[in-house]
């Protein structure tokens, strides 16, 4: 009979996907069979699975971590922001609809029997679901219909492990004040307890891990010190999406308010002839780059509108007529073109708005989404693989003669006829290493390894740092049958 154990934070953030990761790692270089699972997530950094359907990128992750393929299962449930008050709502993997916060508090529990559905599929094909909560457990002013923390583990019968993040400061109160809050069957339900990213002597923090103990009646499981390596991992939020200083090939990315899939730039990153900068509001695009990368977009029109309302497009011609590069991808190409038409009202009020003018392709807003892995070839020569994620059709003279990209027999892509303005809409393309050494080159750098083969290396050497710093037999010892 499958187990299971539930990792929740007792706030957002405080690394319990990069947890999850690490311990489906460890436990599978033990022998067991894993899954990551999540029921609810937020996040426009989804990841494509083979079934054509989408998850979070975290979960797509763990499913890495774990030895297996991806699937819709991991995560029923991905809210992708739209606008402030409203998001997509997409359940095992295919797009249910959109709704504002207060619509989806009343659709949350006509979602749990999907969402449990899922898990016990799960749980039948595996030896152990390890399953990761979304904010914090304290929340309960959202703990009527909940299917992300208390709610589905309840329903579920999975114990719980809390993790605290010491870095933040106050991680006694996070805990103990979690504790204090919930209602008796709750932190009944809540087994041990962790402390994540710890920098110093841990020593140090061992009276605190007695009191908290002492206050809640949880196991201590672990102090786990800060993993200086996790940079190097795909982020899932988009408030970890930092500039990364390098070398001399600078990258400008100007930061989109509904940035999506920017898992793009992580390969990137990790090179060390590249300088990653991110392009906050109220930034001007730097004169002095050679490449400004424009990523995809959860609201292409609403973040063009800010994209001009920055002034970025003036610094874009700027930057054109220093003789720098231009990449849009996705939301990035679309807005790249001549127009942007959305006559359904798919992405806000229907209506038709000008592009930037950098490429003579004009896009179409259709309500069928295009999602799936694919494979292609470059124009130029090589093969190629990434995914697509979007909703859009664009078409045009740049696209029908000077398309960059084939996939499956139709052309993709677009450039300028000087070829310094490229867009396109796969996403995952710098993960490959031929293309990702090709594009450096052009910019004067130089690609130096797989960037596929150091994530593997940075997840074993997150297994080892949890192997080091948790008790993962009184973990294990945690989990219960489902």
């Amino acid at each position: 009979m499958a187990r299971a154990i539930m990792i929740q934070g007792a706030g957002s953030n405080v690394g319990k996907s990069m947890i999850v990761a690490g311990l489906a790692r460890v436990l599978r270089r033990r022998g067991l069979s894993v899954a990551p699972f999540k029921p609810q997530n937020m996040s426009n950094n989804a990841a494509v699975t083979a079934d054509g359907g989408e998850i979070g990128r975290a979960q797509a992750l763990q499913a890495r971590a774990a030895g297996i393929a991806p699937q819709t299962d991991m995560n029923p449930v991905l809210l992708k922001p739209e606008s402030e008050t409203g998001a997509q709502v997409v359940v095992q993997g295919r797009r249910l609809t959109t709704a504002r916060a207060r619509d989806y508090a009343a659709l949350k529990p006509t979602l749990l029997p999907r969402v449990l559905d899922s898990f016990h599929r799960l749980a039948a094909a595996h030896d152990l679901v390890l399953v990761e909560g979304a904010g914090s457990p304290a929340e309960v002013n959202l703990r009527a219909g909940d299917i992300a923390n208390m709610g589905f583990a309840q329903a579920a019968g999975v114990p719980v492990v809390l993790l605290g993040d010491i870095d933040r400061g106050g991680v006694i109160a996070q805990l103990v004040g979690s504790h204090a809050v919930l209602d008796a069957a709750d932190a009944a339900l809540i087994r041990g307890f962790a402390v994540n990213k710890f920098r110093g002597d841990a020593g140090l923090f061992a009276d605190g891990m007695a009191f908290i103990a002492q206050r809640t009646g949880w196991a201590p499981l672990g102090i786990v010190p800060h993993f200086a390596q996790a940079w190097r991992l795909p982020a899932e939020d988009s408030a970890e999406i930092v500039s990364r200083p390098g070398g001399p090939v600078k990258i400008a990315v100007p930061r989109l308010n509904r940035i999506a899939n920017f898992d793009d730039l992580d390969p990137l990153s990790a090179e060390p002839d590249v300088s990653v900068v991110m392009i906050e509001p109220g930034r001007p695009l730097p004169g002095d780059a050679d490449l400004v990368l424009i990523p995809g977009s959860k609201s292409t029109i609403a973040d063009l509108a800010a994209f001009r309302a920055e002034g970025w497009d003036i610094d874009l011609a700027a930057h054109l007529r220093r003789g720098g590069q231009v990449m849009g991808i996705c939301g990035g190409y679309q807005m790249l073109g001549r127009s942007i038409a959305d006559p359904e009202g798919i992405e806000g009020a229907p209506g038709t708005v000008e592009g930037l003018g950098l490429l003579d392709v004009h896009t179409v807003m259709h309500p069928e989404k295009r999602l799936g892995l694919v494979e292609g070839r470059l124009r130029s020569g090589g093969a190629i693989s990434g995914y697509e994620i979007h909703i859009g059709r664009t078409e045009g003279p740049d696209h029908a003669a000077r398309h960059w990209i084939e996939v499956e027999g139709r052309p993709e892509g677009a450039a300028s006829p000087d070829g310094r303005v490229r867009g396109c809409y796969l996403h995952g393309l710098f993960s490959d290493d031929g293309f990702r050494a090709q594009v450096l080159a052009e910019l004067g750098g130089a690609s130096r390894g797989s960037y596929e083969a150091e994530v593997e290396t940075t997840l074993d050497a997150l297994a080892a740092h949890l192997e080091r710093h948790l008790d993962i037999d009184r973990l294990l010892g945690l989990a219960a049958p489902v």
